[in-house]
């Protein structure tokens, strides 16, 4: 790939909305992502009795078990979240490029 076909791309408007669109839309899903396990683990250091605290009298199934499952079944909903914005929105844009590019390189 040649300079001027570098160059082609990432002055396209729609190369730099994907990449500020993307880059956006996956931080905000790692500062979530990142609140809800750091949240848990400093619960889990200055106050573990919360977690350790049995989910009713007659089990040793404690709240932290269920915090911990939910917490793990968040982080799989949330890359599905990105996985299907990304086959949808991003690769859209990704093949919109593409045809620009094609168009101007190929002719």
């Amino acid at each position: 790939m040649t300079q001027e076909m570098i160059k082609h791309i990432k002055n396209n408007p729609k190369y730099k909305k994907l990449t500020r669109e993307r880059s956006k839309f996956a931080w905000k899903l790692s500062i979530i992502m990142l609140v809800l396990y750091y949240s848990f683990i400093l619960i889990i250091a200055f106050n573990p009795s919360l977690f350790g605290t049995p989910i009713s009298e007659n089990t040793i199934l404690t709240l932290g078990i269920p915090v911990g499952i939910i917490i793990i079944i968040i982080s799989f909903i949330l890359a599905g979240v990105y996985v299907n914005r990304a086959n949808g929105e991003f690769d859209e844009l990704t093949n919109e490029i593409k045809t620009d590019f094609y168009q101007k390189f190929n002719n």
